[in-house]
């Protein structure tokens, strides 16, 4: 497993936004006017945005509490220390865990079938893979003290004990969480405006001038701020 870890840990960039494109495959639907009435699609959208912005909100918290320098060189695993404070108090792999909610959250707001049994399932097992990857290089560079860490910190459901305490104890650095994920909310934010708009004809009463209207207006102002901060961060306006 470490082995394939490594594999999908070099192309794990690539992979996201694979699985991301595969929201919009052709699917059976998870909720239909069949088994829910005619306001079926309600079902999708509230408990779809609710498990994904979940997700966006581990992320975000745990990006501005306590940023772990986690990335890779030449394509493999990398850290620059053991970083166990915020939200990696509570799981080790907070970032990993906020990811995975947030494709199953847009899965269930596509309303699809396939992605929530099928390609999720596939997610995991990558994600699984990588994570082991990751905790074998850990282990062989930080030793004992990861050994340590791993005794009392759960690798992938999160124990909120104490997280009131995490909370209030460190300052959120919200700068650092727009320079950092600005990105990955971009993506993110155009993906569930796509998904709402050209999946659920019923928000823009079945008129598509409306439809592709409310796009140019959503994606627009997507575009702009985006690029916005780009800049900011680009020409060092904004900093962490």
């Amino acid at each position: 497993m470490v082995s394939i870890g490594n594999f999908f840990f070099k192309h794990r960039n690539w992979i996201f936004i694979l699985f991301y494109g595969a929201l919009f495959i052709p699917s059976w639907p998870l909720f239909s006017s069949a088994n829910f009435g005619n306001n079926y699609f309600i079902w999708p959208i509230a408990i779809g945005l609710l498990v994904t912005i979940l997700g966006q909100l581990i992320r975000g918290l745990t990006i501005g509490l306590a940023y772990i320098v986690r990335g890779g060189k030449e394509g493999k695993p990398y850290a620059e220390g053991l970083v166990t404070e915020g939200i990696f108090r509570h799981c080790r792999n907070p970032l990993y865990v906020g990811n995975i909610l947030m494709l199953l959250g847009v899965g269930i707001l596509a309303n699809s079938l396939v992605y929530v049994a099928i390609v999720i399932p596939v997610f995991l097992f990558i994600y699984q893979a990588i994570v082991l990857a990751e905790e074998n290089f850990l282990r062989g560079k930080f030793g004992s003290g990861f050994d340590e860490y791993c005794k009392k910190v759960n690798r992938w459901f999160p124990n909120i004990k104490g997280l009131g305490q995490t909370l209030n104890s460190m300052e959120f650095k919200w700068k650092r969480w727009i320079l950092k994920e600005h990105t990955t909310q971009f993506i993110w934010l155009c993906g569930i405006v796509l998904i709402l708009l050209l999946n659920y004809p019923q928000l823009s009463g079945y008129d598509k001038n409306h439809r592709n209207l409310l796009l140019g207006i959503f994606l627009g102002v997507l575009v702009v701020v985006y690029a916005i901060v780009r800049y900011l961060k680009k020409s060092g306006k904004m900093k962490e």
